[in-house]
């Protein structure tokens, strides 16, 4: 089929089963195709595990394809990125539910050059005014947000900001402070401003991985015969509160790393998607060590932030007195919508980041390795059992992309970078005894790599 014999092109989907077989591969003209387990659907998935009734468009035009989330429950995904609408190249995956699609587009039609360069000059300038007015909604909505939050919290604005930023990069968040502080208070709030639906786990030594993921039971189907169904747990929730996590064993507390890492939780060889978006908010109590169980590095690297609550300066306190005795009750208003949080994170990761910003962002996590010639350099190698992964550069940089989106920027800057080291670093780097003997801990070797390396 080409265009010299008078055939129109023709774009080819094929389509993959969860376990990645090819089961079909459709020919498609230039037109608009709806895919879901719907009757009326174009494209019609009977039976597809979290597919929604009307998931997706599919648009073709000219050669070109897109895609659109047509509000379904679990999103879409193009190359393991969420995205409410994207454009499409050939050999690009997309994941709607457990379906699997590849595209391959026909090759495009040959333009006159003049034609090709005012369009890109056109398509260029579109885009940066795109960019301009997205950051300008992003920015005042997180504004919005902050706002609506002191309604309810006061002070702790670190911890708020560092909760945005996890939310905006599709992160997680380590909550450490002593009882009293309102870590639950603000998870609370949180959902109820961005309109997340939300459950919370109080951890205990008797608590099982079943009681978070969920388990099968054993049920009458349709036709009277008994069959396994699978009963959902908690962890199916978009925003999740994890109260007290150091208080259960470390194989429930393990239960949570296929869902923060993948999105998705598997049970009896079969995997389930979590909702979208989805995040991870974990508190623990420094002070009380017995009964408790400390998190496994692989657990601990699975959070992007760990955030340290202090206790509120003496205005503050004044404020949270007046306000928590008195008899009138303050209540925060939804401010956002779940597609737009979704849309969101796709501008966040639209931000630009120069190569001397990833330069420092590498040199700084180098640096906490013990064998490392920047550790040497920075005279903070004898003081590490192990350092930070590659894990620990990617929320850095992540997250210094949220930082400048949130303050209305389309680039990172140094600033953006250094203010996130403690929080990515803290739980990430290991001291040793001659460390402890010598009263030095993980944030004073992270102010001495950030004096040699973060100039």
């Amino acid at each position: 089929m080409n265009e010299e014999n008078g055939t129109p092109p023709v774009t080819l989907l094929k389509v993959y089963s969860k376990e990645g077989t090819l089961i079909s591969t459709l020919e498609l003209k230039d037109e608009n195709y709806v895919i879901g387990r719907g009757e009326d659907c174009d494209i019609q998935c009977e039976g597809a595990a979290n597919l929604s009734r009307r998931h997706a468009e599919l648009a073709i035009r000219d050669g070109e394809a897109f895609i659109k989330d047509l509000n379904s429950t679990v999103g879409v995904m193009v190359n393991s990125k969420v995205v409410q609408s994207s454009p499409l190249v050939t050999g690009d995956v997309i994941q709607l539910g457990m379906m699997k699609f590849v595209i391959e587009l026909p090759p495009k039609r040959k333009k006159a050059d003049a034609a090709k360069s005012i369009v890109l000059s056109s398509v260029a300038e579109d885009a940066a005014d795109h960019m301009e007015q997205d950051l300008a909604t992003l920015s005042g909505r997180c504004a919005e947000i902050r706002a609506e939050v002191g309604k309810i919290v006061v002070g702790q604005t670190e911890t708020v900001e560092g909760i945005l930023t996890a939310l905006l990069c599709q992160g997680h968040c380590l909550l450490i402070g002593v009882p009293g502080l309102a870590k639950t208070v603000m998870v609370c709030t949180f959902a109820k401003i961005l309109g997340l639906d939300t459950r919370r786990i109080q951890f205990t030594p008797d608590l099982m991985p079943s009681d978070i993921i969920g388990s099968e039971i054993l049920k009458r189907n349709n036709d009277g015969f008994p069959e396994l169904q699978f009963n959902q747990g908690p962890i199916f929730t978009q925003l999740l509160l994890a109260d007290e996590i150091n208080r259960t064993p470390p194989k429930t507390q393990a239960a949570l790393l296929e869902a923060m890492q993948e999105r998705q939780v598997t049970i009896a060889m079969k995997s389930f998607q979590l909702p979208l978006p989805f995040c991870v908010i974990a508190t623990q109590n420094p002070i009380e060590q017995e009964g408790t169980y400390p998190l496994p590095e692989a657990q601990q690297d699975r959070f992007m932030l760990c955030l340290y609550l202090d206790y509120p300066s003496r205005n503050e306190e004044l404020e949270i007195m007046a306000r928590t005795t008195a008899s009138r009750n303050v209540e925060c208003s939804r401010i956002i919508e779940q597609n737009e949080i979704i849309r969101f994170q796709r501008i966040v990761q639209n931000i630009g980041v120069p190569e001397e910003q990833i330069g420092l962002a590498v040199g700084i996590i180098r640096a906490t390795r013990p064998d490392s010639p920047e550790a040497k350099a920075a005279g903070v190698a004898p003081f590490i059992d192990w350092g930070a992964g590659p894990r620990a550069g990617q929320a850095l940089i992540k997250g210094a992309k949220a930082v400048a989106a949130m303050d209305g920027r389309p680039a990172v800057a140094p600033e953006d970078i250094l203010h996130l080291v403690t929080p990515v670093l803290r739980h990430r780097i290991s001291c040793n005894y001659k460390a402890r003997a010598e009263g030095i801990t993980e944030t004073e070797i992270i102010r001495r790599i950030l004096e040699k390396t973060g100039k």
